[in-house]
């Protein structure tokens, strides 16, 4: 018997240490191109304002330890967070054992004396379920050595619904102002602002409000760089007549209003418009942009922020895309976009100082601060033409037509020099030029001074594209 024993701790450890050594052969080569891509998220969001709403059925599913262990590094990575939790399932249930029936109307829930109650210990239970998942701590969990504080307060004054439409709606509640001042001081000190869909007037009633209604009103009393909706659908779908298309991760405002004047009033969480419209709301009065995620995706916080196209729809009031001139600020980019493409061969080494010394000849493209794209221009006016030179796209966005556009865009400087034409040097990529009008050329063709820097070693095809 001690013999087997044996005979399996060593078998183990055997297997222990190939595990080991396949991971610290594999691991690395993956890990590390992955955590410099995402640096400049980090940098980019360090000491913004993000106001984050969870859906109730959310919680119901079992995603809060996770989802507080992502809130955890957002916070260790600088963000400012402000949490707004849901309830609707759990009120739902508190009726439900009590034997009271549950009323809707406009998508709102009637709240009678009953449902009130219900809504109170519904939100008291969460409020202390949220708490008890930041205070954890466990050894090889993200909330390893987290020290979060979570503050709630009376952050809210609330006011009737009223009657609609012959319909009273008692208790039920919508924000009518937020204590953003109180609010920015305690995030200010580090601190996670724990927000319950509750609200009290002046006199001191007590309302219910919506999950959605409360976090895009903090969200737009606060400026809040990012207001993100993590629910139970996955975002707005490219065509909402068919559950299988594919996400739109970005819509433009006015791409979003036009949507929305074309869907129909929402009922419920499931429908299209029903967070749409917050998202809406939030960008028109402010907010940069607004999310909806899908709580089923593990990590989807993370993805959202972390990672270039997200995981669910991202409403902004403007495209993040810009295609512009280069600047100082840009070398660093630059040389981050190219580097992989020197190490392979696909394209010649250039040294810092240089892309410094040019740097007024490169066009970017970048998304959401981070440059996907770029190319020079070096004009030779005594020969009437210009060379288009280290035109990169990022492996990322490949396929979505930014070289193209970087295409067009070196091309409209060359003519606005008054030039006749453009060309290019390539080892690899002749088929993509010439699908573009790029015609081949002997290498005599080119300028004298650029003839003088021909690499004969390299033997790099010469591409011509007259302008008509």
């Amino acid at each position: 018997m001690l013999r087997r024993a044996r005979a399996v701790v060593n078998a183990t450890a055997t297997a222990c240490g190939t595990i080991h050594h396949a991971m610290s052969l594999v691991f690395p080569h993956t890990f590390v191109p992955w955590f410099r891509s995402v640096a400049p998220y980090i940098h980019a969001y360090r000491g913004k304002t993000f106001v984050v709403a969870i859906a109730g059925e959310g919680i119901a599913a079992g995603k809060l330890s996770a989802f507080v262990q992502d809130l955890a590094i957002l916070h260790a990575m600088g963000i400012k967070l402000v949490l707004v939790h849901g309830f609707r399932p759990q009120v739902s249930e508190q009726l439900k054992a009590k034997g009271h029936p549950e009323r809707f109307s406009h998508g709102l829930r009637i709240t009678d004396e009953i449902a009130l109650d219900c809504a109170q210990e519904a939100a008291g239970q969460l409020r202390f379920e949220i708490e008890a998942a930041f205070s954890q701590g466990l050894p090889n969990t993200p909330m390893a050595n987290a020290t979060l504080r979570v503050i709630s307060g009376n952050f809210l004054t609330a006011r009737p619904v009223g009657i609609v439409d012959g319909i009273d709606f008692m208790h039920s509640g919508v924000v009518r102002k937020v204590d953003a001042v109180a609010m920015r001081r305690a995030i200010d000190t580090g601190a996670v602002v724990l927000l319950s869909p509750f609200g009290f007037s002046p006199t001191g009633e007590a309302f219910n409000l919506t999950m959605e209604d409360v976090a895009t009103s903090t969200a737009i009393a606060l400026q809040a760089d990012k207001l993100m909706f993590v629910t139970e659908v996955p975002g707005v779908r490219e065509n909402n007549d068919d559950a299988a298309s594919d996400i739109d991760t970005e819509l433009a405002l006015a791409d979003a209003e036009r949507l929305l004047a074309a869907l129909p009033a929402p009922t419920q969480p499931t429908d299209v418009a029903f967070y749409l419209r917050h998202c809406v709301k939030a960008c028109r009065e402010g907010v940069e942009r607004s999310h909806i995620l899908p709580f089923g995706v593990d990590g989807a916080l993370l993805q959202e922020v972390y990672t270039h196209d997200g995981i669910g729809t991202m409403v902004v009031d403007e495209k993040l895309e810009s295609l512009r001139e280069a600047s100082s600020d840009d070398v660093g980019g630059i040389l981050q976009l190219i580097e992989p493409f020197e190490r392979d061969g696909t394209l010649v080494r250039r040294e810092r100082t240089e892309i410094e010394r040019d740097i007024a000849n490169y066009t970017v493209i970048e998304h959401d601060g981070v440059i996907f794209g770029c190319a020079a221009l070096y004009p030779y006016p005594e020969a009437n033409t210009a060379e288009m030179a280290a035109l990169t796209v990022s492996p990322q966005v490949q396929g979505q037509g930014d070289g193209d556009r970087i295409l067009k865009r070196v091309e409209q400087r060359a003519r606005g020099m008054g030039l006749a034409s453009i060309f290019v040097l390539t080892t690899r990529t002749m088929h993509w030029f010439v699908k573009r009008g790029f015609q081949p050329a002997d290498a005599d063709w080119l300028p004298e001074a650029r003839k003088r820097k021909y690499n004969w070693d390299r033997r790099s095809q010469v591409l011509v594209k007259h302008f008509k």
